[in-house]
């Protein structure tokens, strides 16, 4: 069944209301915390990669309170370990028996701090959960909750003392993005209103909303058409000679789900060749592995997808049914 022209209007006010909301802590953002809330919706996870002082925290904590959901933010060092993320099975001597004391990964929005600081074993147990949504400790299940979104971070400037993600790692995130800083007349929103001392933001819905979203987006309707050319950017992707690595499967689905909550964030009850277009680099260029003598020309990952948007032809359809 495909979503109603109803609730399609419906599912746009709500994600406009809830942009707004978050736009009254990020100033001057608006398109991140777009892409951030489809992929919210989209089931997905964000990497943001930036420099300290950008917001990333705030983002985190004003979407929580906005879905009327829990927050936790995880520090990542070294010596972090992996039940310092999920949490841990402890011996309670006056009852006998074993109590679990789950860790800051049970939440619906996690912030994981400059995640690659801690070692490749504790990022892993973090990617699992990602994978799963649940934690397995001494062979016990556990769910972490609903909705659940990871954003991790990840500091582009200093590397020492850091572990880079494996790509096979990378490709577990829906997209990567950046914050930056904000221009001039979002500087000076944020200085004038430092002095009132205060970031809370009202809930707008309950976390059974988002759920109900995330499954109203997936009624969007997807024309083959948009289907195949999703297809011919991914081996496009696969074939082009900065490219050691193209986009996985993985990505191809990520980039189709994407675009289903992005259609029905603009009221549209399909997906169109432009939605593709518009979500390709944040949901595809971090799962591409340059070639060394590419990195060395300084060639980017970017660079690979826009050229390929260029010479893979768009559908002349709008992708309606």
């Amino acid at each position: 069944m495909t979503i109603s022209a109803e609730q399609a209007k419906w599912y746009e006010e709500t994600f406009s209301l809830l942009a707004d909301n978050i736009e009254l802590v990020i100033l001057g953002k608006r398109h991140v915390i777009e892409l951030v809330l489809a992929t919210a919706l989209a089931g997905g996870h964000v990497l943001l990669e930036d420099v300290p002082g950008t917001g990333k925290t705030a983002l985190a904590r004003t979407l929580a309170q906005t879905v009327k959901g829990t927050s936790s933010r995880i520090q990542f060092t070294p010596d972090l370990l992996p039940g310092d993320v999920t949490g841990v099975t402890v011996f309670d001597q006056k009852k006998g028996t074993f109590t679990f004391h789950a860790g800051p990964v049970f939440a619906n929005i996690v912030l994981a701090d400059e995640i690659n600081r801690a070692s490749p074993k504790t990022q892993s147990a973090l990617l699992e959960v990602m994978e799963e949504g649940n934690v397995t400790v001494d062979g016990v299940t556990r769910p972490v909750g609903s909705p659940f979104l990871v954003i991790a971070t990840q500091n582009p400037v200093e590397q020492a003392g850091t572990y880079r993600l494996p790509e096979a790692q990378l490709d577990r995130f829906m997209i990567k993005t950046s914050l930056g800083y904000p221009d001039e007349a979002a500087t000076l929103r944020i200085l004038q209103g430092a002095t009132k001392g205060t970031t809370e933001v009202p809930g707008i819905v309950e976390p059974d909303t988002l759920l109900a979203m995330q499954e109203l987006a997936k009624t969007v309707y997807v024309n083959p058409i948009i289907s195949d050319y999703i297809m011919r950017i991914v081996e496009a992707t696969r074939r082009a000679a900065e490219a050691r690595l193209g986009v996985s499967v993985r990505g191809a689905l990520a980039l189709a789900r994407l675009a289903t909550t992005w259609a029905a964030a603009r009221g549209r009850t399909f997906v169109t060749p432009d939605d593709v277009r518009d979500l390709a680099v944040p949901a595809l260029a971090h799962r591409i592995m340059l070639e060394p003598e590419a990195e060395f020309d300084g060639v980017t990952a970017v660079d690979v997808i826009g050229q390929v948007l260029l010479d893979v032809p768009a559908p002349t359809e709008n992708g309606s049914a």
